[in-house]
């Protein structure tokens, strides 16, 4: 059992608990750092919140839970379905240690068409981009000024419908500087793939309504679609418009053809998510596949952390509340946490990406949860658990990825444990736990001593952490000294922290408040470790995490030695060890991760941008105007100031400024 509640929290805190109203809302509890435990949601705060403090919890979860809050917060709203919304906000905001967690994923790509129906065709008397919506690839946030189809899955769905609707519709994909500029039609129009609306081979008026065909098609409406183009190409044989009639039957072939590609079988679902949810080995893993226009676009899996603390906080909850409902007896648990998890990423996913009227699910979810969908979206959203026919088809393939997807996870996962096995074992690391094992790695890279940088890579929990790596540019040395590169990093890196772990003393480095890496790799044999080793010891810190990872004989993979700063001998892993594959990801990490900043620091340094940039008065926009109009850095670097001063926006002051930042 544990503690009282009374002897554990603050009167304060038990106070404002106590004083909580009977309406729905939302709470977050907080550590003593202030850092956020978990964010739940409740109909009744009051009730909720009280059946934490006022009962024991022993050594579960919770109960751990329980005895770090030391603050909670709370907000009061008008429904539970407003309530659920707030919450997952707030989930993905703060980053609670117990709730289901599913990482945000870049945006989802959509197909664009420029314009709205309302312009299309209303400058037709000119040849001018505005006059011919362009088809293109897009990433980021949608807005009324044009028409955005999807979100799409991933990028190749979305260039591969661009691709259908090239060879339907022939619509233009150039860019607007490329189509105002063209004196003779392009590669595409010579292989059927544009109509060549940029040198007035097609009229306008016709384009528009290939336009209008391919939003048809976008939209679902194939087989419409197909019968309407069927009608005006009667109607055109029929007024003895033969080519006119001929296009149009190329169109319907072509159309057709996509059609029976894509094997179309349904009419009446035109946008669909069909989401499958699997769990095993204490991970979990939900395939979002998505129809749009009645076309199935593929599918993306998604791995939430925390799965097992969030669950047992919510089965915990279910029992506080006296709401726990009876399970049936076979993988009760299992069944449970997939519900859970699937109910978690709808409810994050969907805060961001627009929620079409139907989702097919693997597992039943609840209608609050649809409600509040419904609330957001302002449109009615129904899910269906048990689909038949096309729908029924739909979900096992969509279950069966989800399986494919967490079985590939799970084995990648137990390969890299046992690397970090194999290479705590054969450096003889002593470590209570390897989830705890940290390594940081470093590496120099310059072109012939110009735009020396310093990189510094992290692997930790048995994977790289890119959010953690960190780029150091390096100054005042000889250039080409990689010796006095390394000195130069490892210094800014370790003193502050040497400095940290002074001030600590052994209790706080033990706590873990300032802490070493157990493992530094450095990329370079003897020299580098020699200097590695002279940093760590004028700032005092142990030269035994110090490791050199050497070139072997002939600089051959699989050859390379360790070696070290505190004495031993070298190491030769063997070209097939676990260890030394460990060892070459994260130095390869370090080597491509110093590169590519190298190369980005090189042509910023060589093109002038930085120059213009760190001019007060020039943004993005402005340096946009001027490399446009001068054909870029050497143009504007020889131009004069009063020809700088006609650029839009830059006044004779400003062009002097520029003037002198590049001489």
């Amino acid at each position: 059992m544990s503690e009282p509640t009374a002897e554990i929290h603050s009167a304060q805190l038990l106070s404002e608990v106590a004083a909580l109203p009977a309406l729905p809302g939302v709470y977050r509890y907080f550590d003593a750092d202030g850092v956020v435990l978990y964010v739940g949601k409740a109909g009744d705060l009051k009730k909720r919140v009280s059946s934490y403090f006022q009962k024991t919890h022993g050594g579960t979860r919770i109960g751990h839970m329980v005895s770090r809050i030391v603050r909670m917060e709370t907000t009061v709203v008008r429904s539970e379905a407003e309530a659920l919304l707030l919450e997952n906000n707030l989930i993905k905001s703060l980053h609670p240690k117990y709730n289901i967690l599913f990482r945000d994923d870049k945006s989802y790509p959509y197909l664009k068409l420029t314009g709205t129906r309302a312009t299309d065709g209303v400058v037709a008397g000119a040849r001018t981009p505005a006059a011919f919506a362009r088809l293109t690839y897009y990433r980021g946030g949608v807005d009324k000024k044009h028409r955005f189809f999807g979100p799409y899955p991933s990028a190749w769905a979305v260039k591969e419908t661009i691709q259908l609707l090239q060879k339907v519709f022939r619509l233009r994909t150039c860019e607007d500087s490329v189509f105002g500029n063209r004196t003779r039609p392009c590669l595409l129009y010579q292989i059927k793939r544009c109509s060549g609306p940029c040198v007035d081979l097609v009229d306008p008026l016709a384009y528009v309504q290939d336009v209008r065909n391919a939003e048809a098609f976008l939209e679902g409406h194939a087989q419409s679609l197909v019968l309407a183009l069927e009608a005006r190409m009667q109607a055109h044989a029929e007024n003895l418009e033969f080519e006119q009639a001929a296009e149009l039957r190329n169109q319907i072939a072509a159309l057709s053809k996509v059609l029976h590609q894509q094997s179309v079988e349904t009419l009446s679902d035109k946008d669909v998510d069909i989401l499958a949810v699997r769990v095993q080995g204490g991970r979990a893993c939900v395939n979002l596949a998505m129809v749009r226009g009645g076309r199935h676009l593929g599918d993306r899996p998604y791995f939430p952390s925390h799965v097992q603390e969030a669950c047992d906080i919510l089965l915990a909850e279910d029992r506080l509340d006296g709401e726990a409902a009876e399970t049936p007896p076979s993988e009760p648990a299992e069944v449970d946490v997939a519900v859970q998890v699937l109910q978690a990423f709808i409810a994050q996913h969907y805060l961001d990406v627009p929620v079409p009227s139907a989702l097919i699910t693997s597992v039943p979810v609840g209608s609050a949860l649809l409600d509040a969908l419904t609330l957001q979206s302002g449109v009615k959203v129904s899910a269906v658990h048990q689909p038949r026919e096309q729908r029924r088809l739909w979900l096992e393939m969509a279950q069966t990825n989800a399986d494919i997807a967490l079985a590939r996870l799970l084995a990648e996962e137990g390969s890299q444990q046992a690397r970090t096995r194999a290479l705590a074992d054969a450096l003889d690391l002593a470590l209570p736990d390897l989830d705890q094992l940290r390594i940081e790695c470093f590496d120099i890279s310059h072109t012939a001593g110009e735009s020396t940088q310093a990189s510094c890579v992290v692997f930790a929990q048995h994977k790289m952490q890119s959010a953690q790596y960190r780029r150091y540019n390096i100054e005042g040395i000889t250039g080409g000294d990689d010796y006095a590169a390394m000195r130069q990093v490892l210094t800014r890196r370790y003193a502050k922290l040497a400095q940290a772990l002074r001030e600590a003393g052994p209790a706080g480095a033990s706590a873990g408040l300032a802490r070493l890496p157990d493992l530094v790799l450095i990329d370079g044999g003897r020299g580098q470790v020699s200097v590695a080793r002279e940093v760590f010891e004028s700032l005092g810190l142990d030269l035994a995490t110090i490791v050199g990872v050497e070139k072997g004989e002939g600089r051959k993979v699989g050859l390379e030695e360790l070696v070290f700063a505190d004495g031993r001998d070298k190491v030769y892993l063997g070209k097939d060890s676990a260890a030394l594959m460990l060892v070459a990801q994260i130095r390869d990490e370090a080597h491509r991760f110093a590169i590519t900043g190298m190369r980005a620091q090189r042509a910023k340094v060589r093109t002038g941008a930085s120059r213009i940039e760190d001019v007060p008065g020039v943004g993005p926009k402005r340096r946009a105007r001027l490399l446009q109009r001068f054909g870029g850095i050497r143009g504007l670097a020889a131009a004069g100031v009063d020809d700088i001063a006609t650029v839009e926006g830059i006044s004779h002051v400003l062009a002097e400024q520029i003037h002198r930042a590049l001489h």
